[in-house]
């Protein structure tokens, strides 16, 4: 009985955790399956815990936070769309210059709404989510699998990050695909960053995605760009951060293994993960090309 309940504890903790890793990965995969190379995931995450954990204060109401996070990440993926779509951007030091942006900018808003450079006010335990975003995750999933494979849109997604060309040649347009794409990726990776703010914890607090949006990326790439693959990578990365937490003070016979190495565990799977199959992924053929 105890094994089991040590089972069903780890599996819910894994599947908790793996939620903003899946938001940021579909968010990821939205942009580079259509061709723009995204690295400013960590951002998205930022702006949309951020801006949720604001909003879902105010209003005590995490949906509310949940609908301005998507708001947020809208707006902050038409931002970076513009200069790595309309300006021809570099995409890869557009999406850091993004993410260090957005950085130095929450403690600055941060200060100013409460004389504070460090966490937004708590929200009350009846006002955070339950299980919802762990749900519209797994949804998320299913529905980007069944729309990118029947639906004539979801095909001209995976054209545009394929054969350009061909979908120029078919009267739709590629720049447009890759705008609605980006701000997709931005809205998803924002709820990925909410879901850390108004689930898995109950306010914001400074660069608390810890690196999530450069792991998800890391999934999406393990994933070979597909959504369920990707998933399970998220699961994955995910196990490897309830594994840590559970390892935390465990002793080798007199000797306590010190909690710094037992917390870069996520971290070190996700670059034995990359390291051991990143060759034998193929990326999108058009991914990072500009001219469309």
């Amino acid at each position: 009985m105890e094994l089991t309940a040590l089972f069903l504890a780890l599996l819910f903790a894994t599947l908790r955790l793996a939620t903003p890793l899946i938001f940021a990965a579909m968010g990821g995969f939205m942009s580079e399956r259509s061709g723009v190379v995204n690295v400013a995931l960590e951002g998205f995450m930022l702006s949309g815990a951020f801006v949720g954990a604001v909003v879902g204060h105010q209003f005590a109401s995490a949906w509310m936070g949940w609908v301005a996070a998507l708001l947020i990440g809208l707006c902050v993926g038409a931002l970076y769309a513009l200069f790595v779509i309309e300006l021809k951007a570099d995409q890869i030091i557009s999406g850091m210059a993004l993410n260090l942006l957005v950085m130095g900018l929450i403690p600055f808003i941060t200060k100013i709404l409460y004389n504070s450079t460090g966490s937004t006010p708590a929200l009350l335990v009846e006002d955070r989510f339950r299980v919802e975003p762990l749900v519209m995750a797994l949804l998320l999933v299913g529905v980007l699998t069944f729309w990118l494979y029947k639906t004539r849109s979801g095909l001209w997604l995976l054209f545009a990050g394929e054969h350009p060309q061909a979908l120029l040649a078919s009267g739709v347009s590629v720049r447009k695909v890759h705008w609605a794409a980006v701000c997709a990726s931005g809205a998803f990776a924002a709820w990925g960053g909410a879901s850390l703010s108004l689930f898995l914890a109950s306010s914001y607090s400074p660069l608390m995605t810890g690196g999530r949006g450069f792991m998800a990326l890391a999934a999406l790439i393990f994933g070979k760009w597909k959504p369920v693959p990707a998933f399970l990578a998220c699961l994955l990365f995910a196990f490897a951060d309830a594994m840590q937490i559970r390892l935390q003070g465990v002793r080798i016979g007199e000797v306590e293994i010190p909690v710094q190495f037992v917390q870069i565990l996520p971290y070190l799977v996700t670059i034995i993960a990359l390291a051991g199959f990143i060759g034998k992924s193929r990326s999108p053929k058009a991914l990072g090309q500009e001219g469309f």
